[in-house]
């Protein structure tokens, strides 16, 4: 019998923990990033598809569809037109690289700017697999703290001179202006403009991150930070993952092309997939403009029902705003509960959540905070979800001080 082959002595150091199984969804699902299943247009990309592979199914003999490296030329195309018109930014499509998911712009922007020991400004609530990367790195991760239009300027901006007086330069500051992940904000306009002067001043990238920014309730949103810079010190990244579909794995970077050359020559992948970029260039073109409005709507009822079953279940212990789109609702609750602690109960009785700290560079702050993504789940399933949540917090943490279907407190 030949002996297991011990692999510990080989692993590089600052490796994660192992993967557990995966086991199927939970009969709850308020985690990740997954969308309403009613809305994939699972007709229109059939469609889409067949037409495709019967104009141009033949280019995919080669790596890039004779469209180069930066992607499915008619995907960036559409891309520049679309960012131009929603987000007001001017851009060609040779200022755009087509990414395998909006993540894979996180490697390679840290692969362009960080190495171990750099410093980074981030918001303090946000994108955990953000942060994660970071500290893998070994980076000094400084979090700024957020109010309802996102970074506090004036942390950034004592934080940006404190680091000056100690000879650093942050590499870059990350932030997710329109539809905050977590929490759903969007920066101001005057805002934005605020921190592209302090950035100039301190001569700072700005890594602008809009995944969510399709999904806005009212279709309004202020013009993007890389607009307004005219793409001077800015990189901005985006991604089909929210607008149609996470597992379709499609996201973008633009960025001025002396930085754009640079991120294409880290891109070793041969090529994001190819099938996936014509299928979504020849739905987008015809059908793009009509979806996300109807995509919205659903999304935002789903948000009205989680906020609903939230208020009847934990009355007053549950804190939460009214965000003006995305599809996560971040939530406070009493200081005794551990968010940590909270979601493995709850994975116990079927339901899964993310736990604050995961999405927080202050542990101790995001603590007894959760986020819950609310767009995959039908109303129903959302209501009867809260309220095994809620019974489950009231077991392990006394709160809400009501079983369901009580009078509120």
């Amino acid at each position: 019998m030949t002996a297991p082959f011990d692999l510990a002595p080989l692993l590089a150091p600052n490796n994660p923990a192992p993967a557990a199984k995966w086991n199927g969804f939970p009969k709850y699902n308020f985690i990740g990033g997954h969308n309403d299943a009613a809305h994939v247009p699972v007709d229109a990309l059939i469609e889409a598809a067949t037409t495709v592979l019967k104009r141009e199914g033949a280019s995919l003999a080669t790596y890039g569809l004779n469209s180069g490296p930066q992607g499915y030329r008619p995907l960036r195309e559409f891309l520049a037109k679309k960012l131009k018109g929603h987000a007001g930014v001017e851009c060609t499509a040779d200022e755009i690289l087509m990414i395998s998911g909006s993540t894979q712009a996180l490697d390679l922007i840290n692969g362009l700017l960080v190495s171990k020991g750099d410093t980074v400004l981030i918001e303090q609530e946000t994108y955990g697999s953000a942060i994660n990367r970071l500290v893998r790195l070994g980076v000094n991760v400084v979090g700024i703290p957020l109010d309802e239009e996102g970074m506090r300027l004036d942390v950034v901006k004592e934080k940006l001179a404190e680091l000056k007086k100690q000879g650093i330069t942050p590499k870059y500051i990350y932030t997710i202006p329109t539809v905050q992940n977590p929490t759903g904000g969007i920066m101001g306009e005057k805002r934005r403009a605020e921190l592209l002067a302090l950035a100039r001043q301190y001569g700072v990238m700005i890594f602008e991150d809009e995944c969510y920014s399709d999904l806005i309730w009212s279709g309004k949103r202020p013009p993007s930070l890389y607009a307004m810079a005219k793409g001077e010190g800015v990189i901005h990244i985006g991604s089909f993952s929210k607008s149609i579909a996470p597992a379709l794995r499609v996201g973008y970077i633009v960025a001025k092309w002396d930085v754009l050359s640079r991120i294409i020559a880290l891109k070793l992948d041969a090529g994001t997939g190819a099938l996936e970029q014509m299928v979504l260039a020849e739905f987008c073109n015809k059908h793009f403009h009509d979806h996300v409005p109807k995509l919205n709507k659903t999304l935002h009822a789903k948000l009205q029902t989680l906020r609903e079953a939230l208020a009847e279940q934990f009355g007053t212990a549950a804190e939460f705003g009214d965000p003006a789109g995305g599809i996560y609702l971040w939530i406070k609750l009493p200081e005794q509960v551990d968010t940590v602690k909270l979601a493995q109960a709850a994975l116990a009785a079927g339901v899964s959540i993310n736990p604050g700290p995961e999405w927080s560079s202050n542990k101790a702050y995001a603590k007894n905070r959760m986020r819950l993504c609310f767009a995959n789940p039908d109303p129903a399933t959302i209501r009867e979800g809260v309220a095994v949540l809620a019974e489950v917090c009231r077991k392990e943490f006394g709160v809400p001080l009501r079983s369901a279907n009580v009078e509120k407190v």
